[in-house]
């Protein structure tokens, strides 16, 4: 017997689309970068929007594995455009933050249910989020030690196209 429970299963789908919707906001925040001519700043965000994509995935297949259906809802308009680096940067910290506390409530809910294949599933997001949030704080902390020091922002560019 499969175990079923429609708030767990609403909760994982709503978990997967927004994984796609913080996806798109890195996209943007890639975009936005590349029309700053900031290069490593857009490759690292367009890196970010990958691995986002790939934790998409892992709900959806984890989902399907489980019997459960997929529910895909519109994806929202994010924001695209930024007044600075450091706003930008500071709402990808804030992004990962949500993301976080969505996991918690996960494993919150999985517990209150005894689904403990999802509570052992959820495992990896919040050790992924540990260093999602390490990520991005470093480069919080980064951005605001440049300040608007252009040579000191050009350095940054060039160590975060590095990213791989």
């Amino acid at each position: 017997m499969v175990f079923l429970n429609e708030e767990i299963i609403e909760a994982l789908n709503k978990q997967l689309n927004q994984e796609l919707k913080n996806a798109y906001l890195y996209f943007a925040m890639a975009a936005y970068f590349q029309g700053l001519a900031l290069n490593g700043f857009a490759h690292y965000f367009m890196l970010q929007a990958k691995e986002e994509l790939e934790h998409a995935l892992k709900f959806y297949e984890y989902i399907t594995r489980r019997g459960w259906r997929v529910e895909l809802y519109e994806v929202t308009p994010v924001k695209k455009n930024w007044s600075s680096v450091e706003e930008a940067v500071k709402d990808f910290y804030e992004a990962e933050r949500e993301n976080t506390q969505r996991i918690w409530s996960l494993v919150d809910l999985a517990r209150k249910h005894g689904d403990k294949a999802t509570e052992a599933f959820l495992q990896w997001f919040i050790n992924e989020q540990v260093e999602e949030e390490e990520q991005a704080i470093d480069l919080r902390t980064k951005v605001e030690l440049v300040k608007s020091n252009i040579a000191a922002l050009l350095a940054l560019d060039r160590v975060l196209a590095e990213r791989k």
